[in-house]
């Protein structure tokens, strides 16, 4: 049985601000094979939610450089797992984080935003890490930033991702028992 759990904001901010002008040796760096920019929102996304979905093709998680999903380094494909698009809907109506896309003005600290160019290909993925006077402030690897403006970077379009919470797997024959024999 799956229920949800809050995705823990604060947490996915602390660690862009930790993060974002270094890089994590628990992670590969993709910087030289494409970017590493949403290697590294997918870092954040972790912090705030401690859940991977491990179903293969579709789902959201990473163990090494060759043994990860699509999403965790993919511009695309983690919109494609947060928001359940595009043959995603079964890993995202499963475990893990979970997104909807909302105007700029519904983002909040530990939400994603993607940027894409004239051509409408999606190619960067940012954190938000503070809202101050209606501006929006971002932390990124490969053109590493720390607290940036939104307004300083050049692209065509924009996505804002909220994320919802994150869902988990309950093991309800483990609590049963416990619960049966008294003690946990």
């Amino acid at each position: 049985m799956l229920i949800t759990k809050p995705y823990l904001r604060q947490r996915a901010v602390e660690y862009a601000e930790r993060w974002a002008l270094g890089r994590n040796p628990l992670f590969a760096d993709f910087s030289e094979i494409g970017g590493n920019c949403t290697n590294f929102v997918s870092q954040c996304i972790l912090a705030g939610s401690c859940v991977m979905n491990y179903t293969p093709d579709f789902g959201w998680y990473y163990v090494s450089l060759e043994e990860r999903a699509p999403a965790w380094s993919g511009v695309e494909f983690l919109y494609d797992f947060l928001t359940g698009a595009e043959g995603f809907t079964l890993a995202n109506g499963g475990v893990g984080p979970y997104a909807s896309v909302v105007p700029r003005e519904g983002v909040e600290p530990g939400d994603v935003v993607q940027y894409a160019n004239r051509s409408g290909d999606w190619y960067h993925t940012v954190l938000v890490t503070d809202i101050r006077d209606g501006e929006i402030f971002v932390s990124a690897q490969s053109n590493d930033a720390l607290n940036r403006p939104i307004s300083s970077y050049t692209f065509a379009e924009a996505r804002y991702l909220h994320i919802e919470g994150v869902r988990i797997e309950m093991n309800d024959d483990r609590c049963y028992q416990i619960l049966l024999s008294g003690g946990f």
